[in-house]
C-alpha cells in the first residue's frame, strides 16, 4: 500500500513538473482534445447517418408497426414522457400510418410492469387489443430493437421516442435488421430534458459498440408471430 502511494506521489509530482513547460502544456491540451473527439464520434455518427430517417406524424411513411420504448411509470401509470410517446403512436395508428403497436419496456421485476401500463394506455384511448403487441424484455434500446426484429419479427417500423434518443433508437433497430424511420416527441428543454440529452453522450459509445458486436439481447425465448398479420 505504501509502496502504491509512493508511486502515485511520484506520478503526480511528474505530472505537475511536465505541465509547468509550454510544450507539456500543449502536449496536455493535445491529449485533452482528443479525448473529448473520440467521446463526441459516436455522437456525430449517429447524428450524422440517422439524421435523414427523422420524421414527424404529419410526413411519417406508413410501416406495419410503431414501437414505442418505455420512458417510466408515475405511481404504475406511464411518466408524462412515456405518455407523450403513446399519444404520438396514437396519433400515427390514427392516421393510418401503422396497423399495429409494439410496446417494448421493462417489467424487469414485481410491481413494474412498463408494457402493460403501456396497452392499458392505448386501449383507454381506443386502440384494439389485438393491435398492442407487448415486449416485457425491452430493458435498454438495444434489447427492445433486437427482439423486435429477432422475436417479434418486425422488418420494418416506425420508432417512436422523444427528440434526443430517436437517432440513437433508429441507429440501433437499423443495426438490428429493421429498416426504421424515428418519430422525434418534442418536450419543454427542463431539467429532465437537459438529462436525457447529457446521457446520451455515453450511452451513443454503448451503441456503436452494440451496432458493431450485435450482442444477443438480455433475453430471447420463443418467437411470437402475432405481429405476422399487419406485415
Amino acid at each position: 500500500m505504501r509502496m502504491a502511494r509512493g508511486r502515485l506521489r511520484a506520478g503526480l509530482r511528474w505530472v505537475r513538473s511536465v505541465l509547468r513547460t509550454r510544450r507539456g502544456q500543449r502536449r496536455a491540451v493535445r491529449i485533452v482534445a482528443a479525448a473529448a473527439l473520440l467521446a463526441l464520434l459516436p455522437s456525430a455518427w449517429l447524428y450524422i447517418a440517422e439524421g435523414g430517417r427523422l420524421r414527424t406524424v404529419a410526413d411519417a411513411p406508413s410501416e406495419p408497426v410503431a414501437v414505442v420504448f418505455g420512458a417510466g411509470l408515475d405511481q404504475g401509470r406511464p411518466s408524462p414522457y412515456l405518455a407523450h410517446r403513446l399519444d404520438a403512436a396514437l396519433a400515427l395508428y390514427r392516421a393510418g400510418k401503422v396497423k399495429a403497436l409494439l410496446v417494448t419496456g421493462d417489467n424487469g421485476h414485481t410491481g413494474y410492469d412498463e408494457p402493460d401500463a403501456m396497452r392499458t394506455y392505448l386501449l383507454q384511448h381506443g386502440v384494439p387489443a389485438e393491435r398492442v403487441v407487448r415486449d416485457y424484455a425491452g430493458f435498454d434500446t438495444w434489447d427492445s430493437c433486437s427482439r423486435a426484429h429477432r422475436i417479434f419479427g418486425v422488418d420494418r417500423a416506425l420508432l417512436v421516442t422523444q427528440g434526443f434518443h430517436v437517432r440513437r433508437a433508429v441507429g440501433m433497430c437499423r443495426a438490428a435488421g429493421i429498416d426504421a424511420y424515428g418519430i422525434g416527441v418534442d418536450e419543454p428543454h427542463d431539467t429532465t430534458w437537459y438529462y436525457g440529452g447529457v446521457r446520451e453522450l455515453p450511452a451513443a459509445g454503448e451503441a456503436l459498440l452494440d451496432a458493431v458486436l450485435k450482442p444477443a439481447p438480455s433475453l430471447l425465448g420463443p418467437k411470437v408471430t402475432t405481429l405476422a398479420r399487419w406485415g
